[in-house]
């Protein structure tokens, strides 16, 4: 930084707002494509709204980017300073500004970790549902302008269901409040679910009031292999067909449970597809959704297995965690995107990820979200090597059009960032991709919000 930056800067945060340069988390992010990192000409690390306004309206002054900062965590670039600019991050914004658990209400600012999020409610007996992965990094305002999704996003829903009010530094440095502790809001446009999921493009998230529900009583998850990917995908359909409503609906295919079954707390047969399904809610209800689950999974199975008391519960949970910890060892490193696809196609895009790693010369594999029809699909690689780099960000963009062409999506719960930055015209025709544009130029007219992302 030069010294005015430093000391202009200083004069908005104060010494404690000034982040260090030499910290290399602030070029990059989780992104799993290799290499991909940037360099920001200065980081700051406001404490309150008013020093978020008082950045974003300086850089807005004097034509500086803003990147915004969560956690960290994400998967498709979006934190990367590739234009340089001023990193925003958010990790001293932790307040809790109110917690009401009797009408089932929280207001948080935006950089409150999601697993302190769920401690503080948990212990009055509330959940916060959406429980997308890295609790202990991601932050609630990155999960929000992500629209993150995670396990349970099958009966619960994305981040984006459960909040009910937001407050945003836009540009040129506005403080706006839209929503609040409301359960009905159709006022206006709905400029609340259009600042969620616009990964800091339109502005930054500061504050949100979520939504809470009584924790559920109990939980039994059930785990069922299959010889292919098609009887799994069958016992899929099954499951919906009859009309059973599980908390989380999961799949791991043959190379993923590979790579990751010698931890797995069941025995998991070389070659077998795995479905992994949770029924909660009261003890009884939690009861009879398993049973049912029992009954659709079992037909064709090669073996079940049904954890039940809460340690074996917590164990499998955090072996499906570390599914893409267990794939990326096979090769030191991984290209992993996701995409969505009608359930009805989501066996044809399970065999497409391995045709499309064939024809690139990889070896791939996938998991994810059955229920939702999302796929973590996943190219191995040597990070080390630029040509197999080359090779998987070709296959990536294959994938994309793959998706698009089922009728699905090139993105479920990582965004675009700028991983997928020029691919949503395989999604979208020219007059949606206008009116995308015309929503970024409105807001944002110096293109100085996270330059780069979600175009």
């Amino acid at each position: 930084m030069s010294r005015a930056l430093t000391d202009e800067l200083r004069a908005l945060v104060g010494d404690a707002g000034l982040g260090d340069l030499a910290d290399r988390r602030f070029e990059r992010d989780a992104t799993e494509s290799q290499g991909l990192s940037g360099r920001p000409d200065a980081v700051v690390l406001p404490a309150s709204t008013e020093e978020v306004r008082a950045v974003v309206a300086w850089c807005c002054a004097h034509d500086v980017p803003v990147v915004p900062r969560g956690g960290g965590s994400g998967f498709a670039g979006g934190a990367v300073p590739v234009h340089g600019g001023v990193v925003v991050a958010l990790d001293r914004m932790t307040r809790v500004r109110s917690f009401d658990p009797l009408l089932w209400r929280i207001h948080v600012e935006a950089g409150l970790r999601t697993s302190e999020l769920r401690r503080i409610v948990r212990e009055s007996g509330l959940l916060f549902p959406p429980d997308p992965g890295a609790a202990e990094q991601s932050q609630i305002g990155g999960n929000i302008a992500t629209n993150a999704g995670g396990p349970h996003a099958f009966k619960y829903g994305v981040t984006g269901r459960w909040v009910t009010g937001l407050e945003a530094v836009v540009p040129p440095g506005e403080v706006v409040d839209v929503g609040g502790p409301l359960r009905k809001d159709v006022a206006g446009y709905d400029l609340k679910s259009l600042l969620i999921g616009s990964e800091g493009t339109l502005g930054i998230v500061t504050a949100a009031w979520l939504r809470l529900i009584p924790a559920p009583e109990a939980a039994a998850p059930v785990v069922a292999t299959y010889p292919d990917s098609r009887a799994g995908c069958a016992a899929i359909e099954r499951v919906l067909g009859s009309g059973i409503q599980p908390a989380a609906l999961e799949y791991l295919d043959a190379g993923a449970l590979l790579a990751a079954g010698g931890a797995a707390p069941f025995e998991a047969p070389a070659g077998a597809f795995a479905v992994i399904a949770e029924a909660d809610g009261s003890v009884a209800e939690t009861a009879a959704v398993a049973a049912a689950l029992h009954e659709a999974l079992g037909e064709g199975a090669l073996a079940l297995h049904a954890p039940t008391s809460a340690a074996e519960v917590a164990a499998l949970w955090r072996w499906r965690d570390g599914v893409a910890i267990a794939v990326t060892a096979q090769r030191g490193g991984k290209m992993s995107e996701d995409v969505v696809v009608p359930l009805d196609r989501l066996g044809d895009a399970i065999e497409a990820v391995l045709e499309i790693g064939a024809r690139h010369g990889l070896e791939a594999c996938s998991w994810g979200h059955a229920g939702d029809g999302n796929l973590h699909a996943t190219f191995l690689v040597d990070a080390r090597d630029p040509a197999e780099l080359e090779r998987a960000s070709a296959a990536a963009a294959e994938l994309f059009a793959t998706a698009a062409e089922m009728g699905g999506s090139i993105s479920g719960e990582h965004g675009l960032g700028l991983v997928k930055s020029g691919h949503l015209g395989k999604q979208w025709n020219d007059a949606t991709l206008r009116l995308h544009r015309a929503v970024k130029q409105a807001i944002d007219p110096q293109n100085l919000m996270n330059p780069g992302k979600k175009a």
